[in-house]
């Protein structure tokens, strides 16, 4: 088989717009498909994928009609569509996908004005993320360990008060190094560095010695 063209996408896009009445023609001016309907005007640039340059591309359509959409080949990666489906309704932008063995087109979106909608759940999920990061940590990005995360620095807590006081209950540990959460976080052992050493009581592994010198800047 040989390699996909752009070229393919037009014939199913074509017959696309005709059902729906328009007279459509190709390569008119800098737009790749031209559909008109009366006084309607759809214009459709088509891609073999996302780019940055269709997106820019469709954006300036919009200044000769608010009808434009971007096409591309069907299939891909679902998270991957998803995200560039959501980026051209932020631009005002429609996206269609071609099926090629058959030639069936499918409106992911239609272009129009588009507001995103607001998740309470994940503003406060990012709130709590907030409030729970000590200080300013990843200022101008990340750190020469990567992105620090206020569960590095509680677990970090945990490990200093493990590392001076020795094996403790976790319910001292959340008293004394101020991390409600110390009990969960040495039981989960996400990164290693705690053990149990009886019920309730956890001390410090090697893993934790080390990850406290390594981490001792933050």
């Amino acid at each position: 088989m040989g390699a996909m063209k752009e070229a393919e996408l037009y014939a199913p896009v074509k017959a696309y717009l005709t059902r729906q009445g328009f007279d459509v023609k190709g390569e008119v001016g800098a737009a790749d498909v031209v559909g008109v309907r009366g006084d309607d005007m759809v214009v459709v640039e088509l891609k073999l994928g996302f780019s940055l340059a269709l997106f820019h591309q469709g954006i300036e359509r919009l200044a000769v009609t608010d009808d434009v959409y971007v096409a591309v080949p069907a299939g891909g990666k679902t998270k991957a569509l998803r995200n560039n489906v959501k980026m051209a309704r932020r631009l005002g932008l429609g996206v269609l996908t071609v099926r090629l063995r058959d030639g069936f087109v499918e409106a992911l979106a239609d272009p129009g004005p588009y507001a995103a909608r607001k998740v309470k759940k994940k503003k406060k999920a990012m709130l709590r993320a907030f409030d729970r990061l000590e200080g300013d940590p990843n200022e101008g990005g990340a750190t020469r360990h990567g992105i620090v995360t206020g569960y590095r620095q509680d677990a970090l807590k945990c490990a200093r008060f493990l590392a001076v006081h020795g094996p403790s209950k976790g319910a001292k540990v959340a008293e004394w190094a101020e991390v409600p959460s110390a009990t969960r976080i040495m039981a989960d052992d996400h990164y290693g560095w705690f053990t149990r050493v009886e019920r309730g009581v956890y001390g410090l592994t090697e893993a934790g010695q080390a990850g406290l010198a390594h981490w001792g800047d933050v």
